[in-house]
């Protein structure tokens, strides 16, 4: 597996010992992390904490220039704010764990140039399908919907 999707991963599940969402990602340019977060919407009472936007903050402050040479690793399927943070800052490349038990706005960043890879790694898979199983009001508030499952 490739080091930098497993060190996404390595996020997800520190988010999830931590009783938060298992979500992770990466941020890397010319092949050094330089961001790297997770899911911490729970632990921080943040509405806006999703694995990618951590990634961002961690990274700090960062040229432009920088953004634009950059690979974006995630767990998931970005969801609308993280791929809204993606285009703003010009980031060329994601590379998705998996986008079965989510689909993000990969549509989107494609329409707008953005290169998607989706891996479909059992590991991320299973990571979300036992959350989604075990803490479906959790997952729920996550993705902005209620209870019914409905936006």
């Amino acid at each position: 597996m490739d080091t930098f999707m497993q060190a996404a991963i390595e996020e997800a599940r520190a988010g999830l010992a931590e009783g938060g969402i298992p979500i992770g990602s990466v941020i890397v340019h010319r092949g050094r992390i330089i961001g790297r977060g997770h899911n911490r919407r729970v632990q921080q009472g943040s509405a806006i904490r999703h694995g990618e936007m951590d990634a961002f903050e961690n990274a700090g402050r960062q040229p432009a220039s920088v953004y634009r040479d950059a690979v974006l690793y995630t767990t998931l399927s970005p969801c609308p704010m993280c791929s809204g943070a993606i285009l703003l800052y010009g980031i060329p490349k994601v590379i998705v764990g998996e986008n079965r038990t989510f689909m993000g706005e990969e549509e989107l960043l494609r329409a707008r140039g953005v290169q998607v890879e989706v891996l479909q790694d059992e590991t991320c898979i299973a990571l979300m399908r036992e959350f989604i199983a075990a803490r479906p009001e959790l997952w729920n508030e996550d993705i902005g919907v209620d209870d019914a499952g409905q936006a």
